[in-house]
């Protein structure tokens, strides 16, 4: 070999070890998977900027609460303490759970456990105030549309009961499921029970029971129908407004809570089942049921006290 030619042969052998020994992306070993080609780097091209560092918008981003662990579980609140006050402002159904055991049921929790919470119950509205009528728009009239510290019509104000009690539980009777079609013109100020009013004064009470944050309230969702007093329609339209409570309207970490007394009355239906009922024609509910029931009452009002209103069931089972 001509002496001259050694040089670029050495020159062509180094050459071909650097590119891999070989055509087709074949590593040393001889395998032929292919090599991923390398990701353009887009700090070597100087027309692209390096990206911006995230903007984090609350608005559109979730924020971690301190007061929820990692999983997103709703947040546990503060116990309210040992000697929590409790109003139970009811009308006759409310009557009926309340005789059922809800007093003696709170009496026992605190033997047990060295609380001493107590309980009020006032009828509420009264008949000879305001007058029998207990229903959304009746709630939003005396709490929102004649708030203050003066009584409107011989009725506590939200002002008056919250400064006597921790917490205030308020329902409505059997009649708030007698729910007509919405007209497409909403009305909070309106007495007709309609799913597009309702929803406006819960809106406005939700604002007004925040504007009370050491107070805890607690609302039933709405006394069910015996079928023979009601029909489709309406039973249909009361579980979409109670499912609307429930589920959209009640928000975790506020100061607001909800016993679903309507789906322990119709387990899933529409209708007050019939043995639930106190006749196939009366929409209270019967002694059993009510028996039944009142623990469930008193022990969703102890989980409110405790803190615990958004982890524990709905129901209180």
């Amino acid at each position: 070999m001509d002496p001259k030619a050694l040089p670029v042969l050495l020159v062509m052998l180094l050459a071909a070890t650097a590119c891999g020994g070989g055509s087709g992306g074949e590593s040393a070993d001889g395998d032929a998977t292919a090599q991923p080609d390398a990701a353009p780097d887009a700090t070597d091209d100087p027309a692209v900027e390096p990206a911006a560092d995230p903007v984090i918008d609350p608005a559109t981003d979730p924020v971690i609460d301190p007061a929820t662990d990692p999983a997103g579980e709703p947040p546990v609140g503060v116990d309210l303490g040992p000697d929590a006050s409790v109003v139970y402002l009811h009308h006759s159904t409310g009557g009926c759970i309340w005789n059922g055991g809800v007093p003696e049921w709170i009496t026992d929790y605190n033997a047990s456990n060295a609380t001493s919470y107590t309980i009020t119950e006032i009828a509420y509205p009264s008949s000879s105030g305001y007058g029998w009528q207990n229903y959304p728009y009746d709630y939003w009239n005396i709490w929102v549309d004649h708030e203050g510290t003066e009584p409107y019509m011989g009725e506590d104000t939200l002002e008056i009961l919250t400064s006597s009690h921790d917490v205030i539980v308020f329902k409505h009777c059997y009649p708030v499921s007698h729910i007509a079609p919405d007209s497409g013109s909403p009305d909070v100020a309106s007495s007709t029970k309609s799913i597009e009013n309702y929803r406006l004064q819960y809106a406005a009470l939700r604002e007004k029971m925040r504007a009370f944050p050491d107070n805890r309230f607690i609302v039933w969702t709405g006394a069910a129908l015996v079928e023979a007093s009601t029909n489709e329609a309406e039973g249909t339209r009361a579980r979409q407004f109670f499912t609307w409570v429930k589920e959209t309207w009640d928000e975790p970490g506020d100061n607001i809570f909800v016993w679903d007394f309507f789906e322990l009355e119709t387990e899933g239906g529409l209708y007050l089942l019939g043995e639930h009922a106190s006749s196939s024609s009366d929409s209270h509910p019967n002694d059993t049921f009510s028996a039944a029931v009142a623990p469930l009452c008193a022990q969703r009002i102890v989980d409110v006290i405790q803190g615990l209103g958004d982890v524990r069931s709905l129901t209180g089972e």
